[in-house]
């Protein structure tokens, strides 16, 4: 299973890709630049939805959706959005195909041109305030609080399974308010759900910040993110929150009559996380063994697996798991009992270490007799054996899952606490980017000029000035000129 999954030291790239593979999370299709997620993989992308569903819920949101289409004319009307997707875009020029005259499969049919062409949705903020314009008339109406689970289009050259797609997988939350406060707080509101999941869920430490205006979402005043460490010491953004001022109201004419009787454009916001958090889940924590998974995302909580000789040896076995298989599921804990005749006990071991299960339990008729079972810990490797008559088996293994996600925290913690540097000589900056990597916290002078160049001398980019930072005042790390804040730096996915 995980012989030959090359090492995350010797070819980080070539570790990711076969992982995602050989752990039966995606692969290429057949359309170039686009994915298949096989079933194991979408049981993980479901229990991220599930939860970030009931987090948007509980915070007020509903869900709804949005056509995939959308009119060319649309994107034209907020020109800074049409600017930064223009070159990512797809486009539909066609309604129908013919057969080909040699007889040789279909042709387009050039009679059935479009009268408008129809862009496949890179982003919903046009086709969706489209149709606010319908739905708001009053402060009355006010807050719309809507999100979409959709797949998007963004027409990428170069791709890599669930980091950057052609196609992927997302949800988008888009928001209209009264006033700008208002719409202010649900952006950082929507940033701080994002977080949570991120660290508890997904037990991925995440630094939140505002992106500098080069790095800034097309159409919006403000983009506030959420960006983590990955184990080979680059940046990848988790998450982003949009406050979009009354840009795209203007845009598309939606206006409300105000409390005091008079006419106003409503304030706007949009958020999304994709499909990309399974790549974060990935580089943040897996080894070279193969995946290493949160319990709280984890398909597969506890595999239960049988070491037998004989068919009565098997059939004992199977009864104990069974009281444990139910005793587990009645109390929220996802588990398998795998007792497949094709592959033996050692090849199992390997296959669910290789995918990430957080606790393993075996059971052999010595336990049976003895009244005991090994317990073996995904994120550590480490193994112990318990007493059913002296502990209580369903807190135990509870208190594990909670002790495994803790742990898995934790460790990604103190790596990104590791891979963060102070900075304030540019020699030294250079020197770290290349030899270190990770965020570098260092003073910018804030003009878009000079933080080009840094991009173009190092490839790092401004992830975020963080939230959180104390305003200092110094100098530019590469201008020298006058600084208020240090921002932090890092090459990324």
């Amino acid at each position: 299973m995980s012989k030959g999954l090359p090492k995350r030291s010797e070819d980080y790239s070539l570790w990711y890709n076969e992982l995602v593979k050989r752990a039966d999370l995606a692969e290429n299709s057949a359309v170039r630049g686009c994915m298949v997620i096989k079933p194991y993989g979408y049981s993980i992308w479901e229990k991220m939805q599930q939860q970030l569903d009931k987090m948007f819920k509980q915070t007020g949101h509903s869900n709804a959706y949005f056509p995939l289409f959308i009119p060319k004319s649309y994107l034209s009307k907020e020109a800074s959005h049409v600017k930064g997707f223009a070159k990512e875009c797809a486009v539909v020029t066609h309604y129908r195909l013919k057969g080909d005259e040699s007889g040789k499969g279909v042709v387009v049919d050039p009679e059935a041109a479009l009268e408008e062409e129809l862009i496949v949705r890179p982003t919903s903020e046009t086709v969706i305030w489209s149709t606010y314009k319908n739905w708001i008339q009053s402060y009355r109406d006010l807050p719309l609080l809507v999100n979409q689970w959709a797949n998007v289009v963004r027409w990428e050259m170069r791709t890599r399974l669930f980091l950057r797609t052609a196609e992927f997988l997302w949800q988008e939350g888009h928001t209209a308010h009264e006033t700008k406060e208002e719409a202010v707080e649900e952006t950082l509101r929507m940033l701080d759900v994002y977080a949570e999941f991120a660290e508890k869920f997904m037990a991925l430490p995440v630094i939140k910040g505002v992106k500098s205006e080069n790095e800034r979402f097309a159409g919006a005043l403000d983009t506030y993110c959420i960006e983590a460490m990955m184990q080979d010491g680059k940046a990848l953004q988790a998450g982003t929150s949009h406050f979009l001022g009354q840009n795209f109201a203007k845009a598309f004419d939606v206006k409300f009559a105000t409390r005091s009787g008079g006419l106003d454009y409503v304030w706007g916001t949009s958020w999304g996380v994709s499909t990309r958090l399974m790549g974060a889940l990935i580089m943040a924590h897996s080894d070279d063994n193969g995946l290493v998974l949160p319990p709280k995302l984890a398909p597969i909580q506890v595999v239960i697996i049988p070491i037998y000789k004989s068919e009565d040896e098997l059939a004992d076995i199977r009864r104990k798991a069974g009281e444990l298989n139910t005793l587990f599921w009645d109390h929220g804990i996802a588990t398998k009992f795998d007792d497949r005749d094709t592959h033996k006990p050692g090849w199992k071991f390997a296959e669910y270490e290789l995918k990430g299960v957080p606790l393993r339990i075996a059971i052999g008729p010595r336990d049976l007799k003895n009244n005991t079972l090994e317990l073996a810990r995904r994120d550590t490797l480490s193994k112990s054996s318990v007493n059913l008559g002296e502990v209580d088996i369903l807190s135990h293994i509870k208190d594990l899952l909670d002790e495994i996600q803790e742990n898995i925290y934790h460790k990604a913690f103190k790596f990104r606490d590791e891979m963060t540097t102070e900075v304030d000589d540019w020699e030294e900056f250079t020197r770290l980017l290349e030899e270190k990597g990770g965020f570098l916290s260092a003073h910018w002078d804030g003009t878009p000029e000079t933080e080009e160049l840094i991009k173009e001398k190092t490839k790092a980019t401004i992830r975020c000035v963080p939230l959180e930072g104390q305003k200092e005042d110094g100098s530019c790390i590469y201008s020298g000129k006058p600084s208020r804040g240090r921002v932090l730096f890092a090459k990324a996915y």
